[in-house]
């Protein structure tokens, strides 16, 4: 039985990525940070099934022990401040975790179990302010945040110990990747939770930021399975993961709404406030390496993901009412 340990298990992609190695009958380890309110919400139904670990990756101690317990066969480092609009008013708390948390969990895995795989979780955000469409694995990096530019520091770090210790390192750059686990303050889970709301009656409007932004949206479940894959060959790289589409967030509001029979025109409105001090554009991935090396495939489209999402939104909500 193989055995993995999952920083972030308990966020969106860990929860998923916890579900497929469950059922690939791996003995799945989860850090978890202690909290005075612990949220186990995206993995509540396997929640027995996971051998919780506390730890932080602020602290290498407690990273030291959790690699200890578990003697991985792979470690999967998702855990992150992973919201970019909070990274410009906690600049130095998104280092501290997205960036130095990287070396804290690699000097975890190089001390107790160097011969562990190990995948980092980067981000399409890396690339920022775009130098040439489509960004692959070599475009250079122009970071337009402080979660950007943490998420630099944690990408090249990983390629350094994988370079001066033989580690087999792995970065998975990932493009935008939501589902119903989303949390609520990113854009696309805000839209369909809205769009529920609204058709529920329980809420008037929808205040948007830049509509024209463009973006690569996938599924969470298709994404976690190419970390997988990223493990499973003879010698460790990094991927881009992508659609290899971009949408905007206006055609986002448009599929939503026409979802639930109801024009966003009548519903949303400009905010300031939702602008971004340093706007990224356009971002769209070229995916084609990890489809050839990897063998992988997207299974869900952008209007499946949209309204899949939006359908879950309401289920949830129809039940609080219920409840209620």
């Amino acid at each position: 039985m193989k055995r993995a340990l999952i920083t972030g298990i308990t966020g969106q992609d860990g929860s998923y990525l916890a579900e497929l190695l469950l059922e690939k009958d791996y003995k799945v380890y989860g850090v978890r940070r202690r909290t005075s309110t612990p949220n186990y919400d995206n993995v509540e139904h396997i929640k027995e099934q996971i051998e919780w670990i506390d730890g932080d990756l602020g602290d290498l101690a407690s990273l030291i022990e959790a690699v200890r317990i578990s003697q991985p066969d792979e470690v999967y480092n998702l855990a992150a401040q992973s919201f970019v609009a909070t990274s410009w008013p906690q600049p130095i708390a998104t280092a501290q975790m997205t960036a130095l948390g990287v070396t804290n969990m690699l000097e975890a895995v190089r001390i107790i179990k160097p011969d562990a795989r190990f995948y980092q979780a980067s981000s399409s955000e890396m690339y920022g302010k775009v130098v040439e469409t489509p960004q692959k694995e070599n475009t250079p990096f122009y970071p337009r945040s402080p979660y950007g530019v943490s998420k630099v520091y944690g990408h090249w770090i990983t390629v350094n110990y994988r370079e001066s210790f033989n580690m087999f390192a792995c970065s998975g750059i990932l493009f935008n990747h939501e589902s119903p686990r989303r949390g609520l303050e990113f854009v696309t889970r805000k839209v369909t939770n809205a769009v529920a709301r609204i058709k529920l009656g329980l809420q008037d409007e929808l205040r948007m930021g830049n509509l024209d932004a463009k973006r690569d949206w996938g599924f969470a479940g298709d994404y976690v399975k190419a970390m997988w894959l990223m493990l499973q060959q003879d010698q460790p790289d990094d991927y881009v993961i992508s659609t290899g589409e971009t949408h905007t967030v206006e055609e986002l509001l448009e599929i939503a709404f026409s979802y639930v029979d109801l024009n966003w025109k009548d519903f949303v409105v400009i905010d300031q406030k939702f602008v971004r001090p340093a706007e990224v554009d356009l971002l769209l991935g070229d995916c084609s390496k990890a489809k050839v090396k990897l063998g992988w495939n997207l299974e869900v489209d952008f209007k499946m993901l949209v309204t899949m999402m939006v359908e879950e939104d309401l289920k949830r909500l129809k039940v609080i009412q219920v409840t209620i």
